[in-house]
């Protein structure tokens, strides 16, 4: 199976920002204890290079990724830490070359149909709309209509309460951030059975979603 593929059948990435080594794999084992087994750890994290390499030796059933990159260097030293996918908040044309040139997975953030044209022509393999929460589940569909061919995510303001909606308006895939995970809260046993339980929520919703149609709302 494809990388791509496999996070297009998990439906759900989840965004970390602020983890650090003494939690992140608390933080994926309770995530992947509720289905979600795609990571996106953000760049701006401290010392996130040895984070994501810590996740990607000790958990190798886990896909870990970069998120907020910004450059083809910063690519390239994610990817060689383990990344298995490169997230960018815009269309970089040298990111995603470099990206692909090291056989991982492309999903630059476009909103504009030319954005995402643009990107997908350059070789992204996905393209996240963000911030979807601003665009609304309604521009998903009416964008699948002139490119049925883009595989969309939606990214940006993702709750319990929409993700359902944009599954259904055509987005294949969905990143959640601190709806899923608040690395800002202490990690009790408690709240790591919460992530869980949110984790399982947001793959249930999308499996339903995914049994169902688009309606306006």
């Amino acid at each position: 199976m494809s990388l791509v593929k496999e996070i297009q059948d998990i439906g759900v990435v989840a965004v970390i920002r602020g983890a650090d080594e003494s939690n992140i794999l608390t933080i994926a084992k309770s995530l992947q204890a509720g289905g979600v087994t795609a990571l996106e750890i953000t760049m701006e994290t401290p010392k996130v290079l040895s984070l994501i390499e810590k996740v990607a030796s000790e958990m190798p059933d886990v896909m870990v990724g970069a998120g907020t990159v910004l450059d083809p260097e910063t690519a390239r030293a994610a990817i060689m830490a383990g990344s298995k996918f490169i997230f960018s908040p815009t269309v970089s044309i040298d990111t995603i070359r470099m990206t692909k040139r090291y056989g991982a997975v492309s999903i630059p953030g476009a909103m504009t149909p030319t954005e995402i044209l643009t990107a997908y022509e350059q070789g992204a393999d996905m393209i996240k709309v963000f911030p979807a929460n601003i665009v609304g589940p309604g521009y998903f569909k009416d964008i699948r209509g002139p490119l049925p061919h883009i595989p969309l995510m939606a990214t940006g303001g993702i709750s319990l309460d929409n993700v359902g909606d944009f599954i259904r308006a055509g987005a294949v895939a969905v990143g959640a951030g601190s709806t899923l995970i608040n690395t800002k809260v202490e990690l009790t046993e408690d709240h790591c059975r919460h992530v869980t339980e949110t984790a399982t929520s947001f793959i249930r919703r999308v499996e339903q979603a995914r049994g169902g149609h688009y309606e306006k709302v």
